[in-house]
């Protein structure tokens, strides 16, 4: 396996901060220190590589945001929220749109690195989910943020801002169930994203707190797209016995669903609910406006590239920091038709 900053560390019995200070050449170390450290390169025959000390050093001032996600006014929120922080900091963005399932994402990714010289990365679901992305950014010891859906950070890895979407799933169908409906149905988002995975799991919980019944035909895959709320709808409305309410796994995909509910004659929200998931335009720009669940993905994003900028030189810093996404009730959502 190939040798990192961490090894050096290690081995040398210093912090990554003193090997990246006496690979870059910094006046501050001490004699001993340095040496200690070059008798450490020596030996694993490490090879820091132009993309890593540019990383650590001094002379780099621009954050990347990794992004692949199909819903435009997410990425919109998170560049605001990310060129905020970088504004305040003193430091320029890029933008680097991607395919996370190219089989050659992981090269992507490492030459981005190395030629426009990033002080770090804000990597969104699902690059900052998938293994293979992480390891190949760590073994370049690049300097990255993820922000991922969950409770916790399962693998302790570095930076992390977590959003809590079960929780918010479960709050938005419980006052679906408040009001009284029991045939609820889930339309899915991209299944690659934990985000989805994590919402189903706040439905399906929901369900079972109340003691309701899962109908498998009530689950319908998707992607986050208003033409999959559409698709996802139709298929609903065509059901012998249909829903009486939909959960929506975006904003997008509600606003979908509603628009082919409408077509079909229904009465939103009389003849059936429908409710959405992050609290983006969408849901204010719909008739009915969509009840949702609010996600600050601006502020995530502001609060992820601080956590950044500020931890950059700390390498080995592991740190998170969770959002809790809060049900908005609008008009979309009213008791069922007896």
């Amino acid at each position: 396996m190939k040798v990192t900053i961490n090894d050096v560390a290690k081995y040398a019995g210093v912090s990554i901060k003193t090997v990246s200070r006496v690979t870059n050449n910094e006046p501050s170390v001490k004699q001993a220190t340095v040496d200690k450290v070059n008798e450490a390169i020596k030996a694993l025959n490490y090879q820091p590589n132009l993309a890593a000390r540019n990383l650590a050093g001094t002379k780099s001032y621009a954050i990347g945001f990794i992004y692949d996600n199909p819903n435009a006014y997410y990425i919109i929120d998170m560049q605001n929220g990310i060129l905020a922080a970088c504004k305040d900091k003193g430091y320029e963005l890029v933008i680097h749109p991607c395919n996370a399932k190219s089989e050659t994402i992981c090269d992507e990714l490492t030459a981005l690195v190395k030629y426009s010289r990033l002080a770090g990365l804000v990597l969104t679901p699902p690059l900052s989910e998938d293994p293979k992305v992480l390891k190949a950014l760590t073994e370049i010891d690049a300097n990255y943020v993820r922000i991922i859906a969950g409770e916790k950070d399962k693998d302790q890895n570095g930076l992390t801002i977590l959003v809590n979407d079960k929780f918010g799933a479960v709050e938005i169908t419980q006052h679906l169930i408040d009001l009284g409906h029991k045939h609820i149905a889930f339309l899915s988002g991209d299944l690659h994203h934990e985000s989805t995975k994590e919402r189903l799991l706040g439905f399906k919980q929901a369900l079972t707190i109340n003691g309701l019944e899962l109908d498998e035909n009530y689950i319908i895959e998707g992607k986050y797209s208003f033409e999959s709320g559409v698709d996802g709808a139709n298929k609903l409305i065509k059901l012998e016995h249909r829903p009486t309410a939909i959960v929506a796994c975006n904003d997008e995909i509600a606003a979908g669903a509603l628009f082919a509910a409408r077509l079909a004659g229904l009465d939103i929200p009389v003849d059936l609910s429908i409710v959405g998931f992050e609290d983006s335009p969408f849901s204010r720009q719909t008739w009915p406006k969509l009840t949702t669940v609010h996600q600050p993905n601006a502020e995530i994003a502001q609060v992820a590239t601080e956590l950044l900028i500020v931890k950059r030189r700390e390498q080995d810093a592991i740190y998170s920091k969770t959002f809790t996404p809060e049900p908005i009730i609008r008009d979309s959502s009213a008791i069922p038709k007896p």
